[in-house]
């Protein structure tokens, strides 16, 4: 299997620890980068919470290569805010709080969940609040010279990215809209296969668009070797695309993480 440099997403794996201890975890169990959904409750947490995670990062001797944006209350089902006119304020005062942290730890890519689809409201008007929303994220990201990042999701059915080819027609109404270059496709192979895209015709059709990936086997969503996902092929096809970037392991581990890493070695 081809090495690409792996990150560990610390919001789904080491999840027996509390938030702040994870970094470490992390590093002890041989990695060097590590990713994060929005480690907080709130769009804009304390400065005090916030120095607290920066530290704990720091301390543990990782980088960040991978930070959300305030996505709700996904434990509720939340799958973003930036799409929902009602909290457009919200998003946007998070938006300085993640490129604080990022300007902070070195982090340049920040993933936009775009929402689901709510009832009684359009969804024009849910997607004309998303290009402004993301056309000021990616304005905020450009301050840390960093990129938005674009996610089709599975096993949210009111969630309106499906595949790549939907997130990327996203990028393009932001980019002729609001004239940002600096939006991305999350290259997520399980997500895809999961919601029956093509991952190989999309490396082929978007390999210039891809700003990250990550991965999980298929189905069930833990660890490679659990599933019947071919990583070999799909990692050699990013390779050959051009894709340099980390490969980050948002799995769910069907034991505990630390033991979810022998198919690396």
């Amino acid at each position: 299997m081809h090495r690409f440099p792996y990150a560990v997403n610390t919001s789904i794996l080491f999840t027996e620890l509390d938030v702040l201890s994870r970094p470490a975890a992390a590093k002890a169990a041989g990695f060097d980068a590590i990713e994060f959904w929005w480690p907080f409750s709130e769009a804009v947490p304390g400065d005090g919470e916030v120095d607290k995670f920066v530290r704990a990062v720091e301390d543990a001797g990782v980088s960040l290569v991978g930070l959300n944006f305030f996505a709700g209350d996904m434990p509720a089902g939340d799958r973003g805010v930036l799409s929902h006119p009602a909290r457009s304020a919200e998003f946007r005062d998070n938006v300085d709080v993640a490129v604080g942290i990022g300007a902070r730890l070195g982090c340049t890519a920040f993933n936009a969940l775009y929402g689901n689809r709510i009832e009684g409201v359009q969804p024009a008007e849910q997607d004309a609040a998303a290009v402004e929303n993301l056309t000021a994220a990616a304005k905020g990201a450009a301050r840390v010279d960093g990129t938005v990042l674009i996610e089709p999701v599975s096993g949210t059915p009111s969630y309106p990215l499906k595949k790549a080819d939907d997130a990327v027609a996203v990028i393009d109404r932001v980019r002729e809209s609001g004239g940002v270059d600096n939006l991305r496709l999350l290259f997520d192979l399980y997500h895809l296969i999961a919601n029956g895209d093509d991952p190989a015709a999309a490396i082929d059709n978007h390999a210039a668009r891809i700003g990250h990936v990550q991965i999980a086997d298929a189905p069930g969503r833990n660890e490679p070797g659990t599933g019947q996902v071919d990583f070999d092929h799909y990692f050699a096809k990013l390779q050959r695309a051009g894709y340099r970037g980390h490969v980050a392991l948002e799995y769910k581990p069907s034991g505990t993480s630390a033991d979810s890493f022998g198919w690396i070695y």
